[in-house]
């Protein structure tokens, strides 16, 4: 079976400075993969190339979906990217304040709406029976996630933890194949990171939905994730099982700057 990300090789350039050097990695089908190195190491510009945001300088990137085999994407904008099946979520929180829960939600699943412009303006019967359609869709995802109660509630006014919940359920109502996720524990306590440690092997689980997070919580991480990549200097150090992972010379010395005695 081939990996649902593919990417090979990859280059970013910005200017003189090579931020991603020759990267690969994949993600296959129900996996969690752990991106982890230290602050500068280039994954948020590898998360930033994979949906859309920088066009690489070099290399390819794949995606597996059924109808369309071995799809590059390179230099898509991103709302295709998303269209495609990948979503993420960035490091700062960025819900809508003044919006409630739900309205969160059905803006996520705007990519998957047909009504167009037109539909928009006449509130027709078919644009009517979208949005109730779109509606109940929503408010079943908040269901799913445990969010219901605060359906209601704007943003702006949840707890940090649920404002971080939220970011993700909104990026599954895209309805994607992988999950990018961009530091979701930052800034969480204990409670709420085992929260959310649960909810992404729900996610994963339930909704048949690939995760690849970028993570500094080592603890979270190692609960979480099936295979590790480890980044330093753009370039990919190591890869391999959490156990392999965290007795790896070089992912030691990356991590605490060990001197090298050769």
């Amino acid at each position: 079976m081939e990996p649902l990300l593919e990417v090979k090789n990859l280059l970013m350039a910005f200017g003189g400075l090579l931020a991603i050097d020759g990267l690969d990695l994949t993600v296959n089908e129900n996996e969690i993969v752990a991106l982890i190195g230290p602050n500068g190491a280039g994954k948020t510009t590898l998360f930033n190339c994979i949906t859309g945001i920088h066009k690489p300088t070099g290399g390819d990137i794949f995606i597996n979906i059924s109808n369309k085999k071995h799809y590059r994407i390179n230099g898509l904008k991103p709302h295709k990217i998303t269209e495609s099946g990948m979503a993420r979520t960035f490091q700062n929180i960025r819900l809508f304040p003044n919006m409630t829960v739900l309205e969160n939600v059905m803006i996520g699943r705007h990519c998957r709406s047909h009504a167009g412009v037109a539909g928009a303006v006449l509130r027709n019967g078919k644009t009517r029976k979208e949005e109730k359609n779109i509606v109940e869709y929503c408010y079943n995802l908040l269901e799913k996630i445990e969010l219901d109660p605060f359906v209601n509630e704007q943003a702006k006014n949840l707890p940090y933890g649920v404002q971080r919940r939220l970011e993700i359920v909104r990026a599954m109502a895209t309805d994607p194949f992988l999950l990018l996720l961009d530091e979701p524990a930052a800034g969480m306590n204990n409670q709420e990171t085992k929260e959310l440690d649960a909810l992404i092997n729900k996610i994963r689980d339930e909704e048949n939905i690939a995760i690849l997070l970028i993570e500094h919580d080592m603890k979270l991480v190692m609960s979480l994730a099936e295979k590790i990549v480890v980044m330093d200097y753009g370039k990919k150090i190591a890869q391999g099982t959490p156990e392999e992972i965290k007795s790896n010379p070089v992912v030691i010395k990356a991590y605490l700057g060990e001197e090298d005695d050769t």
